[in-house]
């Protein structure tokens, strides 16, 4: 898969786009069903929030068969490839989620801001793909973006880390005021297995979930390969330490998984 003229225009112009649709609800269906098995895991890659239940699951490709297929499904790495010009590695792999009620801030922050300080990602030639898991509304918690802010560089950060339970690199109020008065702010919502990309240094958050729905982002933070990390303060499952080529599944690699789900029972 590839992106089109005008959508890559998208990227340059507002650093993201939005792709609707892209997974089918099959598709989706064949990943959501392992969600209850890793959210039941003791594990230190499954991060909770106060209340218990989870915020994160870092690294799940290593320990789901639906998750690792996500990992290398060419619709997400394929748009990647071509925009960062070249092969890449998953940086970070995580699943957030926003429980109904529960569902805790991500304060304003870049993620490349982060991949920086703590990784010394040297440039940023990296950048998230996010598929929704569930329809995304203004009711539980959407991406906030602000278009056109990745062409400003990497801000001044503040280490947060009592706000949740993820040390963040953030962003002042007065910064976000000012950038918010300039850009304004985007709303990332969509179906169920629609996808939005963006880039590394866009200024972006997301609010409590304060509605009775939850839902669920899985994020692919990918780099490429000549651009990986230098430094390994950060555990191995946050900022991965395998640099090698992210190869391309076939497409309908989903739907052969869930056949073979079925034809096991």
């Amino acid at each position: 898969m590839k992106l089109s003229e005008e959508q890559l225009q998208q990227f340059d112009e507002l650093g993201y786009v939005m792709l609707p649709d892209l997974f089918d609800p099959a598709e989706i269906a064949a990943v959501t069903a392992d969600l209850p098995r890793i959210y039941a895991m003791d594990r230190p890659e499954v991060w909770r929030e106060s209340t218990g239940v989870v915020r994160t699951a870092f690294a799940a490709h290593h320990y789901s068969e639906p998750f690792a297929l996500i990992g290398k499904h060419p619709r997400l790495v394929e748009p990647v490839k071509q925009l960062l010009g070249g092969d890449v590695y998953i940086h970070q792999y995580k699943i957030n989620a926003k429980a109904a009620f529960d569902g805790d801030v991500w304060q304003w922050h870049q993620d490349y801001g982060t991949w920086a300080r703590d990784d010394a990602m040297p440039e940023p030639r990296a950048m998230n793909i996010a598929l929704f898991l569930d329809d995304v509304t203004e009711f539980n918690g959407p991406l906030w973006i602000m278009p056109g802010s990745h062409k400003q560089g990497v801000f001044e950060a503040g280490h947060d880390l009592a706000t949740t339970s993820y040390p963040l690199w953030t962003l002042d109020k007065q910064t976000i005021a000012e950038l918010a008065n300039t850009h304004g702010i985007f709303s990332a919502k969509g179906r169920a297995g629609s996808v939005l990309m963006f880039h590394s240094n866009i200024v972006h958050a997301s609010s409590p979930n304060i509605g009775p729905w939850g839902r669920t982002i899985v994020y692919l933070s990918l780099c490429h390969v000549d651009n990986h990390i230098r430094q390994f303060k950060r555990e191995e499952w946050i900022a991965h330490r395998d640099f090698t080529p992210v190869q391309s599944a076939p497409d309908d690699c989903l739907k052969s998984y869930a056949a073979g789900q079925v034809a096991a029972e």
